[in-house]
């Protein structure tokens, strides 16, 4: 279980991606990936592509990273979930508060 994430200044994108299981065990990884980036109308993508597994833990760090965006003026997308991960989304009604593609 990892937590990747690379900030791209040509395009002003910070980029983090979950392999496999999304669960509180990566929430300190999870959270040092975006918390020193202060950079105001970044777009940061959410790459659930990997992600096979996601419990009501990763729900709530989720938004705490949204709260982080919306502090800097950015936006959070959440970018190609698995057909599991998208359901448990849906549930949480998350397609309201961001951008699910």
């Amino acid at each position: 279980m990892t937590v990747n994430s690379s900030l791209h200044s040509d395009s002003n994108q910070l980029i983090i991606s979950i392999d496999e299981r999304f669960d509180f065990s990566l929430h300190q990884q999870f959270r040092d990936c975006y918390s020193q980036v202060q950079q105001k109308g970044l777009e940061y993508i959410l790459d659930l592509s990997k992600t096979k597994y996601m419990d009501s833990s990763a729900l709530g760090m989720i938004l705490l990273l949204k709260d982080h965006v919306e502090m800097y003026a950015s936006t959070l997308t959440i970018q190609n979930p698995s057909d599991t991960v998208s359901k448990i989304l849906e549930i949480a009604q998350f397609h309201r508060l961001m951008t699910i593609k």
